[in-house]
């Protein structure tokens, strides 16, 4: 099989700013330097002359192009603009009355990238190919799942249910029709060749060329998270009804401990309040920064934390989320948990409105600005006057959705000396490691 190429979609707006930094072909002519698109009448405004499409194709293999103001961290605490630098075909369309920026490129290539871009390139090398063989399995069986979507008269997707008890959402990549994946933490966080300059991060991609994750004949959908927060997450729980062997909870640890039933409140609660031993329970300031970029390490706490809601924030944050009046909130009551101890469906009860809302992420978005740093939590009600509670804290474990290979548990397992191979079987204990090319 030959390496395939993956179409990344970075930004989009009105008009797009960018830079060719050498020579490109683009509709017969080769041109360089800074460009202005714009979108008009339906089309691409460029060089006074409407298109469809526009594809830049570079004329030297170390060509590349900058795209200015690109949002990277979208709706997190961190969210900011940067100037990135990609290699690779930059290719402008139209979509839902706006030009995206589509950059094509070799998997390989990409995935330099990407692992550069979702930690620090001075982590262990041997976490690094771990990590290179995750998000190539995960690329690829995206690509896969996207292609046969395609073939779909229904588009083969539907991501949320309707009710009149309850709301269930979930948000995959699946959202993206016009390319493979997104730039930014919705898929993999992609910025370019911007920080993809470690010879260490170039080893570990090449080491592992072609290698992924493999159930039977089915690639596997390789998902990772920042910190499991001692144990990991089932697929379903956070998207589409979908068992996936490959994804079931896995013990964090070393141990082989058992993992306690937290699909029922009690257990769930016991563990959230206590720090049980886990690879990812770290507060080991070398192997975090080596793990996670600056603006990363802005949050401090990923196994334990805590988040206090005044009764006036709480019910700001749902009426605005769900667009919902919800009135004064008197509870926050799970009925659904994960293995994990994640919550992926909740009811908020208010004193206008009752209602059941999920999957995680939805939760997570609806609870704050940007996002909690996962759904598994506990509530305690702060002073409660006339029936209302004046405030709510919430005591929480880990940071994303928590499914398969656990970042910071994974990073701490390579600093121990573990080798990809081991690390890989210890989050996907039913995959194995085949080179498709």
């Amino acid at each position: 099989m030959k390496e395939p190429e993956v179409s990344v979609g970075i930004v989009s707006g009105n008009e797009i700013r960018f830079a060719l930094n050498n020579k490109y072909s683009a509709k017969g002519e080769i041109i360089s330097g800074e460009q202005t698109v714009s979108f008009s009448e339906g089309g691409i405004l460029w060089n006074n002359n409407l298109y469809r499409e526009l594809t830049f194709v570079p004329q030297k293999k170390n060509s590349s192009f900058s795209l200015y103001d690109v949002t990277i961290g979208i709706n997190f605490h961190w969210e900011r603009k940067e100037t990135q630098i990609f290699s690779g075909t930059l290719k402008l369309v139209v979509h839902e009355g706006k030009i995206c920026a589509i950059n094509i490129l070799p998997v390989e290539d990409y995935l330099i990238s990407v692992i550069s871009s979702e930690m620090k390139a001075t982590s262990a090398l041997e976490f690094l190919k771990a990590h290179a063989v995750i998000s190539r399995s995960w690329l690829l069986a995206q690509i896969e799942k996207r292609n046969q979507n395609e073939k779909k008269e229904d588009g083969g997707f539907f991501s949320f249910a309707k009710t009149e008890t309850e709301y269930i959402k979930w948000y995959d990549r699946e959202d993206h029709t016009i390319f493979d994946v997104c730039a930014d933490d919705h898929c993999q966080r992609y910025q370019g060749i911007t920080k993809a300059n470690n010879q260490t991060v170039v080893e570990a991609v090449e080491a592992t060329k072609g290698q992924i994750l493999k159930e039977g004949l089915e690639i596997c959908d390789a998902r990772f998270s920042k910190c499991c927060g001692g144990i990991s997450e089932e697929f379903e729980y956070c998207w589409q009804n979908e068992h996936k062997n490959y994804l079931e909870p896995v013990r964090d640890d070393s141990d082989n401990s058992d993992i306690p039933d937290l699909t029922v409140e009690e257990n769930a609660e016991k563990w959230i309040r206590s720090a049980p031993k886990a690879f990812c329970n770290t507060h080991n300031v070398a192997i975090l920064s080596q793990v996670l970029n600056s603006y990363d390490q802005e949050t401090t706490n990923f196994y334990r934390w805590k988040e206090v809601l005044s009764q006036e924030r709480i019910a700001n944050l749902i009426r605005t989320k769900q667009k919902e009046d919800y009135g004064e909130i008197i509870d926050l009551i799970p009925i659904e948990r994960g293995k994990s101890g994640r919550i992926s469906k909740l009811k908020i009860v208010g004193t206008k409105k009752t209602y059941i809302i999920g999957k995680e992420l939805e939760i997570r978005r609806t609870l704050s600005d940007s996002h909690l740093f996962s759904s598994a939590f506990v509530v305690d009600k702060g002073e409660v006057v006339d029936g209302i509670p004046q405030s709510f804290t919430l005591t929480g474990a880990g940071w994303g959705h928590g499914v398969g290979l656990c970042q910071i548990g994974a990073a701490v397992m390579g600093e121990e000396g573990y080798k990809y191979d081991e690390i890989l079987m210890h989050y996907y204990r039913k995959a194995q490691i085949k080179k498709l090319y």
